[in-house]
Formats: C-alpha cells, sequence, structure tokens
C-alpha cells in the first residue's frame, strides 16, 4: 500500500521511468491500468484522473516523445472499455458474486454500499458523475447492471462521463502540467485532483445528512 501511494503522490516521477524504460510500450501499460481501475471491480485505488493528468504533462514535453492524441484516444477506449466489462460482471454475476465470501474480502462492502445509495438517489446521471470520483466510479457500474438497468441506457451516460473525464484531465494535464509552479509542487497539485474529484461525493453526503427537513417541519 505504501508503494501505490508513493506512486500516486509522485506519479510524474515513476511516469518518466516507466517511459525510460518501456518506450512505446508505455501506452499500452498506461491504458492497462485505467482499463483495469473500473473493469476488474476489485481495484479503485489505482491511480485515474492523476495519471491522466500526468501523462497528458510528459506528452506536453518533447523530451520525452509522446503524442496527446494517442494518449486522448486510448484512455477515452480504455474507460469505456473498463465500464463496460465491469457491467457485465454485474449483470451476469452481480447478485451472485456480492453473497460470495472472497469476494467481500477483496472488495470495500462500506464503498459498494455508498454508491449504491448514491445510484438509487440520483439514478441515471450516476453513471456520468461517478466517472469523475475515484472509488465510487469503479462500483458504479456494476451497481448499475445489479440495479437491472438497461446497457443502452447505460453507455448513453457512460459515453457522456467518459468524454469528458478525459478531455478535461488531459487536457489539464497538457496545457497545464508543464507549468515551473506545478511541476515543483506535483504531489499537491495530486492530492488537489484527488479532493476536487471527491467534492460530489461529500456535497451528496452532507445534503444526505442536514438536508433533511425535520418532521412536522414544511
Amino acid at each position: 500500500m505504501s508503494f501505490l501511494i508513493d506512486f500516486v503522490l509522485h506519479i510524474d516521477q515513476h511516469l518518466v521511468t516507466i517511459v525510460n524504460s518501456f518506450g512505446i510500450w508505455t501506452y499500452l501499460i498506461l491504458f492497462a491500468i485505467i482499463f483495469v481501475e473500473t473493469g476488474a471491480v476489485i481495484l479503485p485505488f489505482l491511480p485515474g484522473d492523476s495519471l491522466l493528468f500526468a501523462a497528458c504533462a510528459l506528452a506536453a514535453n518533447p523530451t520525452y516523445g509522446l503524442h496527446i492524441w494517442s494518449f486522448v484516444i486510448l484512455f477515452l477506449v480504455a474507460a469505456l472499455a473498463g465500464d463496460s466489462l465491469n457491467f457485465l460482471i454485474g449483470h451476469s454475476l452481480g447478485e451472485r458474486l456480492t453473497q460470495t465470501s472472497w469476494f467481500g474480502k477483496l472488495i470495500n462492502q462500506k464503498q459498494l454500499a455508498k454508491s449504491e445509495k448514491f445510484f438509487k438517489k440520483h439514478g441515471g446521471i450516476t453513471v456520468t458523475i461517478a466517472r469523475f470520483m475515484p472509488i465510487i466510479r469503479t462500483f458504479v457500474p456494476f451497481v448499475a447492471a445489479s440495479s437491472k438497468m438497461e446497457y443502452q441506457k447505460f453507455i448513453r451516460y457512460n459515453v457522456t462521463g467518459c468524454v469528458l473525464w478525459v478531455t478535461l484531465c488531459c487536457g489539464g494535464g497538457y496545457f497545464f502540467g508543464n507549468i515551473p509552479f506545478v511541476k515543483e509542487h506535483f504531489s499537491m497539485v495530486v492530492i488537489g485532483i484527488i479532493l476536487v474529484s471527491l467534492i460530489p461525493a461529500v456535497f451528496s453526503a452532507l445534503k444526505a445528512r442536514f438536508g433533511k427537513t425535520p418532521a412536522g417541519e414544511e
């Protein structure tokens, strides 16, 4: 876990190491990380937003020979494919899987319950919103399928969320990732990205906690 935290907080440095070590295979490695983040259901802790930001910051630097549009296309396909696989797993095995003891040990039941509550509260738009919410975005496709949502409806919301997510994260990294201040304080920027991405979940939780009208009041 300590390695994962270090990887996320210093993802720019680790990506440079990956590029220098694997060259063109970097595209496949990063594609796999984004795909598995949601596709595997049980790996919500893999980096998402910060990885897109950092990768596209490197693409803006000609030193590394990376192409921004290659990243945009690959990340978009990875996000859509990962969510679709997650949905398929939820559709085929959802109810049986949640009752399996080994699955309960691998997956964070508390986060899964939060995702289910968020989905029931906001409906289909949750699929779009969740793409910007770490951890929750890993469970929402699974929950959507388990809730008998049709794939045609799911994919409409999913495409919208993935396009916006990739555009904002990649665009932010490409245009702002190489600003001296950002490069010198990249760990703080990553933390900021994580905190901003958690705002919808925090807002929803606070609204649920304090937004109810007391009994007897109108």
